[in-house]
């Protein structure tokens, strides 16, 4: 099933990713499958470039994020997406290290939300991050914090 079915039809639980999932499939993931799973993070939080880690994931076009920023399913997707990728977040710790490939995830979902959600919930969502990153002290790359800042 390869992104015939757009991004904006994930987003709306009415298409299938490119290994067949549906929205409702990826958001009902466990901790370790969100961790080992690298597909995914693309289809929930969309972007206008190919991703380099996925090149087979999709490319959000001007009219999917028009269809996206419109549709009530898909602002309630990214919603409940935000909030499993926040839960993910508070409650792993793996990621609070120097380097770690969810840096590129968490750059990827602000500026996703920010491209099709708006500010608010970018900016909530990074802040989110922030106040983990500060409360554990972890050390994060400066490199990271930068794009985290910059999304």
């Amino acid at each position: 099933m390869a992104e015939a079915d757009g991004v904006a039809a994930f987003l709306e639980g009415d298409g299938r990713d490119a290994r067949g999932r549906t929205v409702f499939d990826v958001l009902s993931m466990n901790d370790a499958d969100l961790e080992r799973t690298h597909d995914f993070i693309q289809w929930l939080f969309p972007l206008p470039e190919p991703s380099m880690a996925v090149p087979e994931a999709p490319v959000l076009t001007e009219a999917e994020a028009e269809a996206i920023r419109t549709s009530t399913m898909a602002q309630c997707a990214l919603a409940a997406a935000t909030d499993r990728m926040a839960a993910f977040y508070a409650l792993t710790t793996h990621w609070l290290a120097p380097h770690d490939h969810n840096h590129m995830r968490i750059t990827r979902i602000i500026r996703s939300l920010r491209l099709l959600s708006g500010e608010e919930q970018a900016d909530a969502f990074k802040s989110m991050i922030m106040a983990r990153v500060e409360a554990t002290r972890a050390p994060v790359n400066a490199r990271s914090l930068g794009y985290w800042a910059t999304a």
